[in-house]
């Protein structure tokens, strides 16, 4: 971002989703970008192939909004949730937790998923929404292994995000650790596919059983 980035929060004690707020807040020029909507409780939150992400206070529930012309220059929207995913995932490891990125935007502690990122494109803005199991999550799913405050999380995620890292700089260092994804798999138009040979490419697509996907989310 610029110098003279400054990205206001909005605190809300519950709301149905962050990220549908947001976009309104958006498409009705309320907010100026950047911005973020962050909620105490969340009641009908968007995951990951339109699944519902839902919890309780003490977790995560956050969306923010960044301008498109204020992106990285090589970042390409199809990229994007693995860009910002990963610069949550270096924050968290950072402060101690064995997360790692799921291609192209699930957050895991050894098997089980504790949370995601979604994307979205809304009058010329990027809207991101984070979901991160930190106190408390559904059966089937694993909290985050270490303790932490959530505005220190988002004093350090945000000041990561002020840094614009090149897309290049964060490509390179996510392509080393995809072999951690060999036993996962992903989905693509709701078929289970596995990435034991997915091969990564350099504009964050992969290669599997020789058809190329790509992160729509």
């Amino acid at each position: 971002m610029e110098k003279d980035f400054h990205l206001k929060i909005v605190y809300l004690e519950s709301v149905n989703s962050t990220q549908n707020y947001l976009k309104e807040l958006i498409s009705k020029n309320k907010v100026q970008t950047p911005c973020a909507v962050l909620a105490k409780t969340q009641t009908n939150g968007i995951g990951s192939r339109d699944n519902v992400w839902t919890g309780i206070d003490g977790n995560l529930f956050l969306s923010f909004a960044i301008a498109m012309d204020s992106l990285p220059k090589d970042l390409k929207l199809e990229s994007a949730s693995i860009y910002y995913a990963y610069l949550l995932k270096e924050v968290l490891n950072d402060l101690g937790s064995e997360v790692f990125l799921k291609w192209p935007n699930d957050f895991y502690i050894d098997e089980l998923k504790i949370g995601g990122m979604i994307t979205n494109v809304v009058s010329n803005t990027l809207i991101c929404g984070v979901g991160l199991n930190i106190v408390h999550s559904p059966k089937g799913f694993a909290t985050l292994d270490i303790k932490i405050s959530i505005n220190d999380l988002l004093e350090k995620y945000f000041a990561n995000i002020e840094k614009r890292f090149s897309w290049k700089q964060i490509f390179s260092k996510y392509q080393l650790e995809f072999g951690r994804n060999k036993n996962f798999s992903t989905h693509k138009n709701n078929l289970k596919i596995s990435l034991d040979d997915a091969i990564l490419l350099e504009d964050g697509s992969i290669i599997s059983n020789g058809e190329r996907i790509y992160s729509l989310r």
